[in-house]
């Protein structure tokens, strides 16, 4: 299956003007079971460091069975560039949008998203989704997707935390966000950076219900 890169710099795909260049490239998707139903489920993207998080899901998130939407942050871009060589590879199928466009049609809460996955997820996009601030498409999809009492998953990485972090990840929680560090576990036994990302994208596909076999479960046994 083919799919698209992402690199820093200027867009060419019209419409889009928050997101950097598209390439075509190559991709296949792992093996799994049909979910019990499509998903429509938003990605977005922020200039947290830890753009690897963002690309092993996308990797993983099979757009011939779900609906995949991707927005990224203004600062994302440069942080991809910085971390990923070969730029942000969205797979064929996978509806890119722009952040300042409110007519995505996740900017409602006529049309949810089933899911939102912020990842990784930087301390300013998580203050902001805390205290209702809207001012692009990837905070009003927070936004309704709280309202509308659908799946918010944020996946901060920061370290260490001031009250100001835990106040805001208070308010989240009793909103019903799920915060999901990126702490990645070590039992894996990972050989790679990839591996080691996985074992937290392991977790967020668990939280959005897609079935996946990217990381070892604690005492089960091997197949």
């Amino acid at each position: 299956m083919a799919r698209k890169a992402i690199r820093g710099g200027g867009c060419r795909q019209p419409g889009h003007p928050a997101l950097a260049r598209i390439i075509a490239t190559r991709h296949s998707f792992p093996a799994r079971r049909r979910a019990a139903r499509p998903l429509k489920i938003l990605v977005a993207i922020t200039g947290a460091s830890g753009a690897l998080y963002a690309q092993r899901l996308l990797d993983n998130l099979d757009p011939a069975l779900h609906e995949i939407h991707v927005v990224l942050s203004n600062y994302a871009q440069q942080v991809i560039a910085e971390e990923l060589p070969d730029g942000l590879n969205l797979p064929v199928g996978v509806k890119p949008q722009g952040l300042k466009s409110m007519n995505a049609p996740f900017a409602s809460g006529s049309n949810p998203p089933d899911a939102m996955v912020v990842i990784p997820c930087t301390m300013g996009t998580l203050g902001r989704i805390a205290h209702g601030y809207s001012e692009d498409v990837l905070l009003r999809a927070a936004d309704v997707v709280l309202k509308e009492k659908k799946k918010l998953i944020l996946v901060p990485r920061e370290t260490p935390l001031s009250l100001v972090h835990v106040k805001n990840f208070e308010l989240l929680l009793l909103a019903g966000a799920t915060l999901l560090p990126a702490n990645p576990s070590f039992y894996s036994g990972a050989k790679t950076a990839e591996q080691l990302a996985d074992t937290v994208v392991a977790r967020v596909l668990d939280h959005l219900g897609v079935e996946n076999k990217l990381a070892p479960r604690w005492a089960a046994e091997k197949e």
